[in-house]
């Protein structure tokens, strides 16, 4: 799932100074405490205050229902469920509950650690730094199966040849599950068994299992993602930008720009079909800004990149994974009148915070609202892409038709000079 993704406006963390008045109209306490813990935040930080009537009306249904009214004595599964029902009632992005059985969990905790840095050592023990067994694989639901719908470039899946289209039949012959099937396989080899047309008999890729530290491989994914095909005899660089919440993700970018695989480009294209958001809102400065690029040379000869600016053609991918951040990112380049080719983006722009639950759930909540410009909010909305290009992921087999459209798109850039 990546409907609810994080925030990126350090303005957010000022909100969580400011007191809160009591409602009078606060639903009263059901005795279930991650339930009535997550109400309580709710009540205190969710952003928008017009919400919070429906809101209320949610967790009196929940509270009352019938058949399975939420309790102190509820099971699992209904609180669960509960969960999610009233967190929808908010109709908002940045808005979520995870839980450690997913690899969203693990990404976001990382990407929010500073949120929850008292608790980190407590979670992952010694060193308090986020991690999950895997192969670098995210899976998404679609016509009752599972199918491949990211590939980290660099991972062992990468590596293993497993393409994004790839329905996932088993693992070591048994249903596939996003932290189950590798829980303690580290360093050991797994059977995927997978179909990669439909219809066909399942494949064996074998992929070995490593401890990945989120943060760590998207920063790996982005650089190994650097790439560059000859067309027409130009050269068309392509990047793609996982996640601005890397602290060196656009550093990596604009080391390949300028010293590294990408530098020799004559346009790049920048994927911005990305997992999670977040980021400093001026990260498109590398492919817009007006100061001039500039580096620092040592002594003995070493360059130190001060100031990357990439003033060659550009053209970005935007999608439904285009969110938060990097939706800052795409409405930069369109006003700068750089094409974006693709689908409309997530319109998921608010700014969120992390809490840590009492049973050790994280909450993602949106604590404040995002304007762009004077009057721009792209909440609900997105940004539509210049050249619309579908993908169809169920047995693509690894074929991109968006970004056989943007390179088509450079390709009539370089030839019109």
């Amino acid at each position: 799932m990546k409907a609810n993704t994080l925030g990126f406006f350090r303005v957010a963390l000022l909100l969580l100074l400011m007191p809160v008045a009591a409602r009078a109209d606060d639903p009263p306490q059901s005795g279930q405490p991650v339930f009535d813990h997550v109400v309580e935040l709710v009540m205190e930080h969710f952003y928008d205050a017009s919400a919070l009537d429906r809101f209320v009306t949610a967790v009196r249904d929940e509270m009352e229902d019938q058949e399975a009214p939420v309790t102190a004595d509820s099971t699992e599964a209904r609180v669960d469920a509960a969960i999610d029902t009233v967190l929808a009632s908010l109709d908002a992005s940045h808005t979520g509950r995870y839980k450690p059985d997913g690899i969203d969990y693990f990404e976001l905790i990382d990407i929010f650690r500073f949120a929850v840095r008292d608790h980190m050592r407590r979670l992952f023990p010694p060193e308090g730094e986020a991690s999950y067994l895997g192969i670098g694989i995210v899976a998404q639901e679609a016509d009752g199966a599972l199918f491949v719908s990211d590939v980290y470039d660099g991972s062992p899946a990468d590596r293993a040849g497993i393409l994004v289209g790839d329905e996932i039949v088993s693992v070591d012959g048994a249903p596939y599950d996003e932290i189950r099937s590798f829980q303690d396989k580290v360093g050991d080899t797994v059977e995927v068994r997978l179909r990669r047309h439909e219809g066909a008999e399942p494949i064996t890729i074998e992929a070995t299992v490593e401890r990945l530290r989120p943060l760590q491989s998207f920063s790996k994914a982005i650089e190994e993602s650097a790439t560059v095909t000859e067309r027409d005899g130009r050269r068309i660089g392509y990047v793609r930008l996982w996640t601005l919440s890397s602290r060196d993700a656009m550093d990596v970018v604009a080391r390949e720009l300028a010293t590294g695989r990408l530098k020799d480009a004559d346009g790049v294209v920048v994927d911005l079909r990305g997992r999670w958001g977040g980021g400093q809102s001026d990260a498109a400065e590398l492919f817009v800004g007006d100061t001039a690029p500039f580096r620092l040379i040592l002594r003995d000869g070493e360059e130190i990149l001060a100031n990357v600016r990439w003033n060659r053609p550009v053209v970005a991918i935007i999608d439904e994974g285009s969110r938060s951040g990097l939706e800052v990112f795409a409405y930069s380049l369109k006003t700068n009148g750089i094409p974006l080719v693709g689908a409309r983006t997530a319109g998921a722009l608010l700014a969120g915070r992390a809490y840590l639950l009492p049973d050790d759930s994280l909450l993602i909540l949106a604590v404040s609202d995002a304007v762009l410009g004077e009057e721009t909010r792209l909440e609900g909305r997105g940004i539509q892409p210049d050249t619309p290009a579908t993908f169809g992921l169920p047995y693509s087999a690894g074929r991109d038709p968006q970004l056989d459209a943007a390179i088509e798109e450079m390709r009539r850039i370089l030839a019109e000079g």
